[in-house]
């Protein structure tokens, strides 16, 4: 794996650990092998994006309630090019183009400027397929490194 893997929160690497158990041989897991149970803890800091075919692309399926608190609104439903939260359109969806082409996972810091503040992430992009060769769906882990409280047990 990637030198990112020894540097990341742990929390990352947690996820990144869950994935990889889920995967169980094959290049990516199934979203039905993803249960929300086993990682409830984070799900306030998940994002589920569907992989579509048409000019939309990506579409926000679910949007974790912290993302949506940081965001200030809730883009469940719209494109990612429509809500995106980052640098700019085209950043955003080159991470979502990386991991659709190469379907492995994908991780960044990214910091950058929002209206009235500064944003510092650390982002897991993750690749689902229903039929183990297509990415049709990308999962997002955030930390949010600034305001990001460590999920209880």
């Amino acid at each position: 794996m990637q030198d990112w893997v020894d540097n990341c929160h742990p929390d990352i690497r947690l996820i990144l650990n869950f994935w990889e158990a889920k995967c169980a041989g094959r290049i990516m897991p199934q979203r039905s092998d993803i249960d929300p149970d086993e990682i409830r803890r984070y799900l306030p800091y998940i994002t589920l994006v569907d992989v579509v075919a048409d000019a939309r692309q990506y579409v926000y399926r679910l949007v974790g309630t912290q993302e949506v608190a940081l965001r200030g609104r809730d883009p469940t439903g719209k494109s990612v090019a429509e809500a995106f939260f980052g640098t700019s359109v085209e950043n955003v969806l080159a991470k979502y183009d990386t991991v659709y082409r190469t379907r492995k996972p994908f991780y960044e810091r990214d910091d950058f400027q929002v209206v009235d503040r500064y944003v510092g992430e650390e982002n897991l992009f993750l690749p689902l397929s229903d039929d183990g060769v297509t990415v049709n769906k990308i999962m997002v882990f955030s930390i949010n490194r600034d305001l990001y409280m460590m999920p209880p047990e």
